[in-house]
């Protein structure tokens, strides 16, 4: 079978806590991201690179975040949300199949949260699947409109007969994006919700993973204190079945 393993989480800049007692998490991400073992991990809150940090921490990667954090063999792709004073972040995707193209779009809604989306096109088992990694606004109204917007890219520039997945931390945990998804044929699990944030004690979920014509087999969140101390969520992981 052509199955497709795909992860979705938001890594927080790979530093967790707070002032001085804040501690360097990205060398545990590699591991586990090594250990989720998709095929494809869309991440959010990943830093290119920060001037304040790489002083502050003996060993900080000289490699951007997500090179840092590919597995061997897999492919990193960064694109930039935020701007910040002593560095910036964004969306990475990282893939063990070749990417084909990948572009990005600013999604900001006001000048307090820049935001963005992530769009791959990646070649698995012989056939094309667009991958588009987001991190939308902490406002509803904002991600009501960066919603929106996304649906207009979505069909400005995939073709509505490829398989598609949509990815990332919606920062929702009602139903208006899944409705709105539900337009263009995006649906995620039917189940049991997967609440995966925060990573101590799991209340909402926040995290997604949306998909048109690929059919899902299952959903998934690691639990456990190894996992709640790497960041404030928890990575959510979807199996898909494409289609011959």
């Amino acid at each position: 079978m052509n199955h497709l393993r795909i992860a979705t989480y938001n890594i927080h800049k790979g530093v967790q806590g707070i002032g001085p007692s804040r501690r360097l998490e990205i060398h545990n991400l590699g591991l586990a991201v090594e250990q989720l073992d998709a095929d494809i991990v869309c991440l959010q809150e990943v830093r290119k690179m920060h001037r304040r940090e790489e002083q502050h921490f003996a060993h900080w990667p000289e490699l951007p975040q997500a090179d840092f954090l590919a597995p061997q063999g897999y492919e990193a792709v960064y694109r930039t949300n935020a701007i910040t004073r002593h560095g910036e972040h964004g969306n990475a995707l990282l893939s063990r199949w070749p990417v084909l193209a990948h572009q990005h779009e600013d999604i900001s809604d006001h000048r307090f949260e820049q935001r963005g989306l992530l769009h791959a096109e990646v070649v698995v088992h012989g056939k094309s699947v667009h991958v588009v990694v987001v991190h939308l606004g902490l406002i509803r109204a904002s991600r009501t409109r960066q919603v929106e917007q996304l649906l207009r890219f979505i069909k400005r520039e995939i073709p509505a007969d490829a398989p598609l997945l949509v990815a990332g931390d919606f920062n929702d945990w009602g139903v208006a994006v899944q409705r709105a998804f539900e337009t263009v044929n995006l649906k995620s699990f039917e189940g049991a919700q997967q609440a995966t944030f925060p990573s101590r004690l799991p209340l909402v979920q926040l995290d997604y993973v949306y998909a048109r014509g690929l059919k899902l087999l299952g959903v998934q969140v690691p639990r456990g204190r190894i996992w709640w101390r790497m960041s404030d969520h928890l990575p959510l992981i979807a199996e898909f079945e494409l289609a011959a």
